[in-house]
C-alpha cells in the first residue's frame, strides 16, 4: 500500500506542480480534448456527421475533427457557433 499515490500526486511527478508552465500546458491539452469529446457526443446525439456540421456552421470537416480529437484551440466564439448554430443548444460557461 505504500507505493499507492493520489491522482494529484501523479500528475505533479509527471507533469510538475500546479502553475508551472509544464503542468498548465498538460492541462490546456487535457480541457481541448475534453472539449472535444463533448462536441462529438453532441454531433453524435444531433445525429449529425462531421461534414454535416461543418457545412452548417461555414466550417470544414478537417476543422470538426480537429477539434473533436483535441488538435486545435477553439475560439470561444466558435464553440458558441458550433453549440448554438450547429446543434441549436445553449452554451452555460461557469469560472469557479
Amino acid at each position: 500500500m505504500k507505493d499507492i499515490i493520489t491522482f494529484e500526486e501523479h500528475l505533479e511527478q509527471r507533469y510538475g506542480k500546479v502553475g508551472t508552465e509544464r503542468r498548465t500546458d498538460f492541462e490546456i491539452k487535457a480541457k481541448a480534448f475534453a472539449i472535444g469529446e463533448i462536441l462529438r457526443e453532441a454531433r453524435k446525439e444531433a445525429d449529425m456527421t462531421q461534414e454535416q456540421l461543418a457545412r452548417k456552421t461555414g466550417t470544414r470537416k478537417s476543422f470538426i475533427s480537429r477539434i473533436e480529437n483535441g488538435h486545435s484551440d477553439i475560439q470561444l466564439s466558435t464553440l458558441y457557433r458550433l453549440v448554438e448554430i450547429g446543434f441549436g443548444k445553449k452554451v452555460n460557461l461557469t469560472i469557479g
